[in-house]
């Protein structure tokens, strides 16, 4: 495994960030156990997840398995750069405050809440898993400091924010000398590009890592979407299969040329941005995390590179050179 600084902190994490959204209502403990267990094995050790993973009828569900995990000891919390996310709705708390988005009331409940789930007294990285524009950064930014000084959380990270959330955030930040934002965790990919626009030039110049969700585009950029069109394992990509249909044939080719799996290019091309900390893998199975390593190893020359920019072209550069003079 090689590892990155988490944006411009000293703090090192996996080129490969393991997601753990399935863990729960996809995956069942047990098996969740033996991917984190493999994961650590293979030098992995930047772990994401949110309070509300698990499921509709039961959130928190997987930080409560991590916390599981956790507590069986041999030295797992030590060796994990822990990630997680605030935001939704204080469930079962009834009232107006029970709804999606952010405040520093909510912030302090929802932290001591992941806090039990997790079993653990600190949260490496705790993200807002979407920006809330109606809320000041005065006031998050005293909640999040509050949480640093307590030594509940390392740093502060954000997930879905736009070019201008980043730059208004850390303008704010700096006022109060904050070190601010150091991640920025954001759906790119092959195939959702628009973050080259404005998010990722902004990260890089403000130090902030990327850290992309859904890399293979919720599967449609692993080996086998072509072959799941059909039945109750095709789920909704059978119509996002046929409307992008070409690109993936393309790209299965090229895939078969360099001699690697389609989700192994996908993850490479996105470990090849410079603004790119480690993409987010969702593994189902030990066998699914285990594929997805050989990307850290793998450097796309740049006949692909530029083959697969053919294949699934960009917005054209950035904002505003991409459309204008």
């Amino acid at each position: 495994m090689q590892y990155s600084n988490l944006g411009r902190t000293g703090l090192k994490v996996s080129q490969l960030c393991l997601g753990t959204m399935n863990f729960g209502p996809v995956t069942e403990e047990q098996e969740a156990f033996r991917i984190m267990d493999q994961a650590l094995e293979d030098g992995i050790n930047f772990f994401d997840t949110a309070n509300v993973y698990g499921g509709r009828d039961h959130k928190g569900w997987t930080e409560e398995i991590i916390g599981r995990w956790f507590a069986q000891g041999g030295g797992r919390r030590a060796r994990v750069v822990l990630a997680t996310k605030v935001l939704r709705g204080m469930t079962p708390l009834d009232g107006p405050n029970n709804r999606g988005g952010l405040s520093a009331w909510k912030i302090r409940r929802h932290v001591e809440a992941s806090l039990k789930r997790l079993q653990t007294d600190h949260i490496e990285l705790y993200q807002m898993h979407h920006v809330d524009r109606n809320v000041s950064w005065d006031e998050l930014w005293e909640a999040f400091e509050v949480l640093v000084y307590q030594g509940k959380i390392g740093y502060v990270g954000s997930s879905n924010f736009a070019g201008r959330d980043l730059m208004k955030a850390q303008a704010a930040a700096k006022e109060r000398h904050f070190f601010g934002l150091v991640s920025e965790q954001h759906k790119y990919s092959l195939l959702c590009r628009l973050p080259e626009l404005d998010v990722l030039p902004a990260a890089r110049d403000l130090g902030i890592g990327v850290i992309p969700w859904s890399p293979l585009d919720g599967g449609l950029l692993g080996g086998n979407a072509l072959k799941k069109i059909s039945g109750s394992r095709s789920g909704g990509n059978a119509e996002r299969v046929e409307k992008h249909r070409s690109q993936l044939e393309s790209f299965a080719k090229l895939c078969k040329e360099i001699g690697e799996s389609e989700d192994v290019v996908a993850l490479a091309w996105l470990l090849a941005n410079p603004a790119v900390t480690a993409p987010i893998t969702g593994p189902r199975t030990p066998e699914q995390h285990k594929n997805s390593l050989r990307a850290v190893e793998l450097q796309l020359d740049q006949q692909a590179m530029t083959k697969l920019d053919e294949i699934f072209p960009g917005p054209g550069g950035t904002a505003p050179e991409a459309y204008a003079w």
